[in-house]
């Protein structure tokens, strides 16, 4: 997802230094080409060995080292770099940087580079919540610098509070967000629904359906990397959403009704692709609830037909996309909901096989329109989510 992307990481000094070689690596496993910048005090926390072994690139921590081929190493990996990142950021860097200082590598090549640059602070909760600091992030906020907000947890020195430095998946979703795609989606309006409902029956059980909610949140993830504004709205899964996501929880089918109607005239795309459950139980006082011989039948009603909504209530230039699932006739069975709920593109998966549909990583989809049926191969939920996407651009 990198390959061709070069990311510099400045690390400085703070006990959190080591998480950065665990970023270091996810980022060259992703293809990156990796360069480390370290102040003298960073040294003291982790070895610069450490990242060069994990970069196969020299780590860069004195300004006069002459020990490479020459170059100004401030000015050529300021012009080299595709995203810059600062893991951990201490408040002395910050206020060096506010203050325009460059009295090292690592703030001499801050100043010098036109790439998008990250500020991951980690220090104590009082340093954190010092007037002075914050003032010193307006600034660099102002000038365009992107900071990733501190955890909360127990520190190093003993306090618990803010100032904890996020975890190294947090941060590497933040440097994708900025460089992984192109942003052919900016400034596109994109919802999507992922994942099932849950219709209660009384305070215990509940009616749900196998959905997993991967091929949504892959379909916000991809719609985010590409520079949209995404808002997701999600029934209960156990998957995070991805950095810089507008995520709304839905826990019934009327709760996602709620979520998605009050949303949709803002949006330029609307995906449905939840699996809303048809019916929930009717409610506790007016449940007639049958025994017979061990057996229990409770009185059901329909849900909220949603796609069927956004459909007689779609806007000029809105488009409107839903998922079918079917066991047999999906292309005809799809077809035919693409008409009778007014969309204007059907994703139709089927669910025969173990490499397709609920709770896999893979999927096999064929896009359906009025005029065109596109099968689409066998791959991961992520490509197959690009490929969505495409055609929605198309």
């Amino acid at each position: 997802m990198l390959t061709g992307k070069t990311i510099v990481l400045g690390v400085t000094g703070s006990i959190a230094a080591y998480k950065t070689a665990n970023l270091a690596s996810m980022l060259v496993k992703l293809g990156a080409d990796v360069h480390v910048i370290m102040t003298q005090n960073a040294t003291k926390f982790i070895t610069p060995m450490t990242f060069e072994t994990l970069t196969d690139n020299k780590c860069i921590a004195d300004t006069f080292d002459r020990n490479f081929s020459f170059d100004v190493k401030h000015v050529s990996l300021a012009k080299k770099a595709d995203l810059f990142m600062v893991a951990p950021c201490t408040a002395n860097v910050i206020g060096k940087l506010a203050a325009g200082i460059c009295d090292d590598m690592l703030t001499t090549t801050l100043l010098a580079t036109k790439a998008p640059i990250i500020l991951a602070p980690a220090m104590n909760t009082g340093m954190w919540e010092s007037p002075i600091l914050q003032d010193n992030i307006q600034k660099l906020q102002h000038y365009g610098y992107h900071f990733v907000e501190p955890a909360v947890g127990r520190l190093a020195c003993g306090d618990v509070g803010s100032g904890k430095m996020p975890a190294e998946e947090l941060l590497l979703e933040h440097i994708l967000l900025h460089v992984a795609k192109e942003k052919d989606l900016k400034g596109r309006r994109v919802l999507i629904t992922a994942g099932p409902t849950q219709e209660a029956i009384d305070p215990v059980r509940f009616i749900t359906n196998h959905s997993s909610g991967k091929m949504g949140y892959a379909l916000a993830k991809m719609a985010a990397l590409r520079g949209a504004k995404v808002t997701l709205i999600s029934g209960p899964v156990n998957i995070k959403p991805f950095v810089g996501i507008d995520f709304v929880d839905a826990t019934s089918a009327q709760d996602m009704f709620e979520a998605v109607t009050t949303r949709s005239a803002e949006q330029d795309v609307i995906i449905m692709c939840s699996a809303v459950a048809d019916y929930t139980p009717a409610t506790y006082s007016e449940q007639k609830v049958k025994k017979h011989d061990g057996d229990m039948s409770i009185d059901l009603r329909r849900t909220q037909d949603i796609l069927g909504w956004l459909g007689s209530h779609k806007r000029e230039g809105q488009l409107l996309v839903g998922f079918s699932m079917e066991t047999e006739n999906l292309i005809e069975n799809s077809q035919a909901k693409l008409t009778k709920k007014n969309v204007d593109l059907i994703c139709a998966n089927s669910i025969v096989g173990d490499k397709t549909g609920f709770a896999v990583d893979t999927n096999m989809v064929t896009l359906i329109t009025k005029d065109e049926v596109k099968e689409l191969p066998l791959c991961s939920k992520e490509e197959t989510a690009n490929m969505i996407l495409d055609r929605i651009k198309k």
